[in-house]
C-alpha cells in the first residue's frame, strides 16, 4: 500500500509482560454469584444511566462520532478496517473495500471474496460518494485527504460518519504508544458503532485466550535485541520507540535495538543498523515492499552480509497486516513468539 509513510508518518504504524498477564487477567476476571447485596441494588439502579451513556458520541482522533443508528452501507478503506469487520461478522453491513495490503487472512477471505473492491488504493471522493455510503471506516488518516474520500468533515456534512484507527490520527491526536488496550479499544469502538457490542467482546476475550497461549512461558525473546526492518533500502524504515513493532518485540520479551528512536517507526543509517549488530531481524512482507526484495537487498550489501542475523540466517518474515494495530496484530505476536522459538530450536 502506501509505503505508510504517509500513513506511518514519524510516527502511525511496551507491552511489559506483567501488564499483559494483569490484563489478561482482569479480563477474564467476573462477579461471584449469591445473595442480591446493597451494591448490587445500587448497580441495578445506575444501569439506565450506563444505557445512555453508551449512546454518548466516540472521540475519534478529535472528531465526534455519535454510535447510531447502526450503520447499513459501510466502505472500509484500508485492509486492517476491512478486517476488523469481517472479523465482526459485519460483511453484510458493507457495500465496499478498498487498498489491500497484502493477503486477506484466511478466517475471512470467502467474506472478502463477496465484497466489491472500490478501488485498488484509495477511491477518489467521486467514486466513494457515488456508492452512497453511510459509514467510512480507515487505518490511516491518509484516507480522508483530498486526493481520497476528503475530509471528514466534508463527510459529516453530507451525513457519512467516518472513524479512524486511533493509531492511524494524525499526529497531535495519536495516542503516544501502540498498546493492546487500544487495539482492543478500537473493536470496542466498532462493535458499538454497529450495535454488536457482544461480538466484539466475544473478539477481544478470543484474542486475549490466543495471546495467553501464544506467550506462555519461557518467552521466546528474553535477552535478543531485535531490527525490526519495515520498509526502503536506502535508509531503512524500522521500528522505533513507540508503535506496533515495540509493543510486539516487548510482548515476546525482546529487545528493539531503535527503541531510543522516538516515534513509531523512522529511517536511520545503514551504519547505525550495522553497529547495532542485532541477534535477529524482522523483515516485514507487503506488497509494495516484499520481504524477499530485502533480503535480495541485503545479501548484495557486503557490509549488511556480514551482520550475524544475515550470516546465520536468524531472520524472520512477517505480513505487513500481522504487524499493524487492527484485529491480526495479535497473530502477529503469536508468528513472532514461533519463529524466535524456531530460532531458538537445536538443529537436527
Amino acid at each position: 500500500m502506501q509505503n505508510e509513510s504517509l500513513a506511518r508518518t514519524p510516527a502511525p504504524r511496551r507491552l511489559v509482560v506483567m501488564a499483559l498477564t494483569a490484563a489478561l487477567v482482569v479480563g477474564a476476571c467476573g462477579g461471584s454469584a449469591g445473595t442480591t447485596t446493597t451494591a448490587d441494588r445500587a448497580a441495578t439502579a445506575a444501569a439506565p444511566a450506563a444505557v445512555t451513556a453508551t449512546a454518548a458520541p466516540i472521540d475519534d482522533c478529535g472528531t465526534r462520532v455519535p454510535p447510531s443508528p447502526p450503520p447499513a452501507r459501510a466502505v472500509t478503506l484500508n485492509q486492517g478496517a476491512t478486517e476488523v469487520m469481517l472479523a465482526l461478522g459485519l460483511q453484510d453491513r458493507m457495500i465496499g473495500t478498498a487498498y489491500l495490503d497484502d493477503r486477506v487472512a484466511p478466517a475471512y477471505a470467502a467474506a472478502y471474496a463477496a465484497l466489491p473492491v472500490l478501488a485498488k488504493e484509495y477511491p477518489s471522493r467521486e467514486v466513494l460518494l457515488a456508492h452512497r455510503p453511510d459509514f467510512v471506516y480507515a487505518s490511516y488518516a491518509s484516507a480522508f485527504e483530498a486526493d481520497a474520500a476528503g475530509p471528514r468533515g466534508a463527510l459529516a456534512s453530507l451525513g457519512i460518519r467516518s472513524y479512524v484507527s486511533p493509531f492511524g490520527c494524525a499526529a497531535s491526536a495519536r495516542p503516544p504508544r501502540v498498546t493492546l488496550a487500544g487495539v482492543f479499544g478500537e473493536i470496542t469502538d466498532i462493535g458499538r458503532v454497529f450495535g454488536v457490542p457482544g461480538r466484539a467482546q466475544t473478539l477481544i476475550d478470543g484474542q486475549r485466550a490466543e495471546l495467553a497461549r501464544s506467550l506462555a512461558p519461557p518467552l521466546p525473546g528474553s535477552g535478543l535485541h531485535v531490527l525490526w526492518w519495515d520498509s526502503e533500502t536506502k535508509a531503512p524504515f524500522v521500528g522505533t520507540c513507540c508503535g506496533a513493532p515495540a509493543m510486539m518485540l516487548a510482548a515476546v520479551g525482546a529487545r528493539n535495538v531503535f527503541a531510543d528512536v522516538a516515534g513509531s517507526w523512522a529511517n536511520v543509517s545503514w551504519e547505525r543498523a550495522v553497529a547495532a549488530d542485532p541477534d535477529v531481524i524482522v523483515l516485514v512482507d507487503a506488497t509494495w515492499d516484499t520481504a524477499a526484495s530485502k533480503l535480495r537487498y541485503a545479501q548484495a550489501s557486503a557490509a549488511l552480509r556480514g551482520l550475524r542475523a544475515f550470516r546465520e540466517h536468524r531472520v524472520i518474515e512477517l505480513p505487513f497486516s500481522d504487524t499493524t494495530p487492527g484485529v491480526r496484530v495479535v497473530t502477529g505476536i503469536g508468528l513472532l513468539a514461533d519463529g524466535l522459538r524456531k530460532l531458538a530450536a537445536p538443529a537436527p
